[in-house]
């Protein structure tokens, strides 16, 4: 659940949203967790989804926090990222296939901080 800290201009405590990291299972603040979200589908004029031409389109990294759409978090360490790929947690918590070129954006990203 989410713990209190407090406020820095008051004396009142307010939550810190908590997340849990797909490869370690440890608990983190939301702040320190990279987030991959799967978008969702897009749906043609009759409001069936039409097919994604590639997994890696609809799978992104959000850094906002707020895209809408299937979203699990890692921690910022390749190793989070290897154990989460070795086991596919990934795969898992997104409910979609997770391709090598999505993995490779995110150890990118988790390089470079």
């Amino acid at each position: 659940m989410a713990t209190t800290k407090p406020k820095q201009n008051g004396d009142k405590n307010r939550k810190v949203p908590q997340r849990r990291c797909v490869g370690c299972g440890g608990t983190f603040d939301k702040k320190e967790l990279l987030r991959i979200v799967r978008t969702p589908a897009e749906k043609d004029a009759n409001g069936e989804p039409v097919p994604a031409d590639s997994t890696a389109e609809r799978i992104l990294i959000d850094f906002t926090g707020k895209k809408s759409g299937r979203g699990a978090y890692i921690c910022k360490k390749e190793e989070c990222l290897a154990k989460a790929r070795k086991a596919g947690r990934l795969k898992s918590s997104l409910e979609c296939e997770i391709t090598d070129a999505v993995y490779e954006e995110l150890a990118k990203e988790i390089r470079l901080g």
